[in-house]
């Protein structure tokens, strides 16, 4: 990852929380601490975050009450390849004109660039990834009412009167923070009052995950792993977690690599998902 990237991300982490340590870097940018040590000496000398025994904390630190899922520039970079590879699988189940429901998140948000030239009709609680598909696609973008939360780049509002209700679709695709037994976790009580609406309307549920994610737990619980229409991952599944997921009746479709830079449409597309 370019250093530029890096430096992206961790100022965003510092957003996340009053202080995010070397070791939580790391693992986002999967660089080394000793790079991203480097990277934090640089950031503070500029005066764009703090220098602290173990980590970082940003110059204004974030305030208290937001959502408590990580901030969509955050996690965008993470695991990019396997995130487009599992997208691309994921619109090769759609055909011209299907209704379709995506969530926000950043393995939903790869799909708007393999649907480039498809004519589908989407609803969807991301911003990001509504105002994607209005400039650069044929598809007609229906969004709910409601706040927006500009750190995880999502539409939520805690009413049962708005435009989801009247939307029916045939799939809705959904990323995760985590998968596990007991079912698919979310990290933020708003965000899965959020999704089961959506849920509600959608005949299938396909969840789209890269591997990783079968070893995040969280504390709620989105709905139960039987639940599940179809789960999309990459090759890197354990054969634990595959059995999981097979034993609960589930399709387990396996997204083969995309190698950086070539399958995910023009390369100034990757960074138009940045919102305010």
């Amino acid at each position: 990852m370019h250093e530029r990237e890096r430096h992206r991300i961790i100022l965003s982490a510092t957003q996340e929380k009053a202080v995010v340590t070397v070791q939580d870097i790391a693992e986002l940018t999967d660089a080394s601490e000793a790079t991203i040590r480097r990277d934090i000496a640089s950031l503070h000398v500029q005066g764009k975050l703090r220098r602290v025994r173990g980590g970082a904390e940003a110059v204004h630190p974030p305030q208290l009450g937001n959502l408590a899922a990580r901030p969509f520039r955050v996690s965008e970079s993470v695991n990019i390849d396997k995130k487009r590879a599992i997208a691309r699988k994921a619109v090769d189940l759609c055909n011209d004109g299907d209704a379709i429901i995506l969530n926000g998140g950043t393995t939903t948000f790869q799909m708007v660039h393999y649907m480039a030239a498809r004519r589908l009709q989407v609803m969807t609680n991301s911003f990001a990834i509504a105002e994607h598909l209005v400039k650069h696609s044929k598809c007609s973008v229906s969004v709910p009412g409601g706040a927006i939360y500009r750190d995880q780049s999502l539409i939520l509002s805690p009413f049962e009167n708005d435009a989801i209700r009247n939307f029916y679709a045939r799939r809705i695709f959904l990323g995760a923070q985590g998968v596990g037994a007991l079912g698919i976790m979310e990290s933020d009580a708003l965000v899965i009052q959020s999704e089961q609406k959506l849920m509600r309307q959608a005949e299938e549920l396909i969840v789209m995950v890269d591997s990783s994610k079968f070893r995040k737990r969280s504390s709620l619980i989105l709905c139960p792993l039987e639940n599940v229409t179809t789960i999309i991952t990459d090759d890197g599944i354990s054969d634990d977690a595959a059995r999981m997921v097979e034993n609960a009746g589930v399709e387990l479709l396996i997204a083969g690599a995309v190698a950086a830079g070539k399958t995910a449409g023009p390369p100034d597309e990757e960074n138009s998902s940045s919102v305010a």
